[in-house]
């Protein structure tokens, strides 16, 4: 059997309405999210995500309501990230219509958290974010990762949003994270997002070799090309996407029949 490959719109939030920026910063407002998530619903979306982008920083939880909102008027999964750090965070969001949580910045500081998710709820609820960036600096823990001019790096994840560094290696960290029960890894890398440059592509194809759960590349989609390229070279089991589409600029239906024709296989 043939498995398909995911397009997934992303929504970030801040104060309940859709921003998208450049390397995690200058955000511009982009709209309602459950206006623009009934949009990717019938242009055919396999998922969507919600991303609460500034809750962790703000020590706050995700937005219920929006949950709630979008999770009656969808008919596809919906993934919610942001400001979860408990079972009963977890809880709520799955309770308000999510149909996974994604979780970053807390799995990093509380790693049981995966695990005691994956128990509770199952490992296909549990997703767990990485933000990551390439570091030069020489570590005795840090993965090389060959990048395309032929020079090395690895790297790092980061938390907050991408403004704290946390010195763990990611491939590293993926490991771990599939170990404990995560049932996705959704991967964004800061060099890339917002670019519309194309995914990372070197560490998008190392983590997804090293481990066995799917991987979900993101971070700056330009083209429908970018798309094959995560596929094709990152070895990626979906592609998230944001500006491209918030701004109208393709369609998922157009990304979808432009991989079909490449002769990757999506659901249409």
């Amino acid at each position: 059997m043939v498995l398909t490959r995911r397009i997934i719109p992303c929504l970030d939030l801040k104060g309940g309405r859709v921003v998208k920026g450049t390397h995690f910063l200058e955000l511009r407002d982009a709209g309602d999210p459950v206006e623009l998530a009934e949009r990717y619903n019938e242009q055919g979306a396999d998922e969507v995500v919600f991303l609460d982008i500034t809750a962790s920083k703000e020590q706050r939880g995700a937005i219920i309501d929006v949950i709630k909102r979008a999770a009656d008027q969808l008919f596809l999964p919906l993934t919610v990230g942001g400001g979860i750090r408990s079972l009963d965070d977890i809880q709520q969001i799955l309770r308000a219509g999510a149909d996974k949580v994604s979780i970053n910045t807390s799995a990093v500081q509380d790693p049981t958290l995966i695990s005691r998710g994956a128990e509770h709820f199952g490992t296909q609820c549990i997703v767990v974010a990485m933000d990551v960036r390439r570091n030069f600096e020489p570590s005795p823990c840090g993965t090389p990762v060959v990048l395309p001019d032929g020079s090395s790096c690895w790297y790092e994840v980061v938390i907050y949003g991408g403004s704290k560094p946390t010195g763990i290696d990611a491939i590293t960290w993926a490991a771990e994270a599939e170990e404990r029960g995560a049932g996705e890894i959704l991967l964004t890398s800061m060099e890339t997002d917002g670019t519309k440059k194309g995914f990372d592509i070197p560490v998008t194809s190392a983590i997804s070799e090293f481990v066995g759960i799917p991987v979900i590349a993101s971070g700056g989609v330009g083209s429908m090309e970018h798309f094959y390229d995560g596929f094709v070279h990152g070895h990626a089991d979906a592609c998230l996407a944001a500006s491209v589409f918030h701004y109208g600029e393709m369609t998922v239906a157009e990304v979808k029949e432009y991989l079909a024709l490449r002769g990757i296989p999506v659901r249409r």
